[in-house]
């Protein structure tokens, strides 16, 4: 198959519309339904991503996913990349860090696939 923009559409036309638009329960293509487990997720990877060089996105990121998610919802990944960012910006401050440390310092144990409370 070539990249071409010509080859590219005649090649979404094969596969068909259905797959072609928006998921009819996610909206565009891969998107996540927004205080999912699997959008804390997406988001706290982007807000890591971003922690380098846009450090109040990232903290307000982390921050947006405390504010949607109920903490018994948060899987202990999420609560890994959360002590990661937060480690990422530890070295800046800013009045948004100490909001998002004090809502990490917080939050109750991490919950594992299992149901039991990680330390």
């Amino acid at each position: 198959m070539s990249s071409s923009p010509a080859s590219t559409a005649s090649e979404v036309r094969a596969i068909g519309p259905h797959r072609a638009g928006p998921h009819p329960r996610r909206g565009p293509r891969g998107a996540c339904t927004p205080g999912t487990p699997g959008w804390a997720a997406a988001t706290l990877v982007l807000a890591q991503a971003e922690a380098s060089d846009q450090l109040s996105d990232a903290a307000q990121r982390a921050l947006g996913v405390l504010d949607r998610m109920p903490p018994s919802r948060l899987r202990a990944t999420a609560h890994t990349r959360l002590e990661h960012l937060a480690g990422l910006l530890a070295a800046r401050p800013a009045e948004y860090m100490a909001d998002l440390r004090e809502r990490l310092r917080t939050l109750p144990p991490a919950v594992d696939a299992s149901g039991a409370a990680s330390a």
